[in-house]
């Protein structure tokens, strides 16, 4: 006599291969499924063509130069700091090669300058800029769009969330220091 239920075929479990799915990846297929309409997928791509390479923020404070005469050198030193934390997040990137996220969950909505992913550039110089540029302005609204920019890279399947929390971070950090040294530098010229 033989057992049946050997016999019987085992049901596949696909729980393993769920919790194969690593949580960033999990995370970033959850809110392209949640906020990844075409109208967001839209905005977010022209998010992404102005933040390139940071050049729509250093457009801003050439703008903010040209148009505040009595702190052009304060508006040109922040422009400076915002394409320092644009490089330095390439720096970075070079340094640790993690690669743009690649799983059949994630949809690519732009292409990219290049395949590496940690720190997101934009996440780093909108940052910068919003830091920057908002102490110029003297106001906070200019932070209002570095979650916007950050869930945009996200939305486009470009970065992994912590690629944009550390970019916020890079930018944060340097805008903040910036903004301490640059009027040191400014009164030194104006002596």
């Amino acid at each position: 006599m033989t057992d049946r239920s050997l016999d019987v075929p085992a049901v596949p479990d696909v729980a393993p291969r769920v919790a194969a799915i690593p949580a960033e990846v999990r995370a970033l297929a959850a809110v392209q499924e949640a906020v990844g309409s075409p109208q967001a997928v839209a905005a977010a791509r022209g998010m992404s063509h102005f933040g390139e390479h940071a050049l729509g923020w250093l457009a801003l404070g050439a703008v903010g130069a040209a148009v505040d005469r009595p702190r052009r050198a304060e508006w040109l030193w922040s422009a400076a700091a915002v394409a320092f934390a644009h490089g330095a997040s390439i720096g970075v990137k070079r340094v640790v090669r993690r690669p743009r996220p690649d799983h059949p969950s994630v949809r690519v909505g732009v292409s990219t300058p290049s395949r590496l992913s940690f720190p997101s550039s934009h996440a780093t110089s909108t940052t910068a800029a919003a830091v920057l540029y908002g102490g110029l302005l003297r106001s906070r609204a200019p932070l209002a769009v570095v979650p916007v920019m950050a869930v945009s890279r996200l939305v486009l399947g470009v970065h992994y969330p912590t690629d944009v929390a550390t970019g916020v971070g890079l930018g944060a950090g340097v805008g903040l220091v910036a903004r301490r040294v640059i009027p040191r530098l400014t009164r030194k010229k104006r002596s």
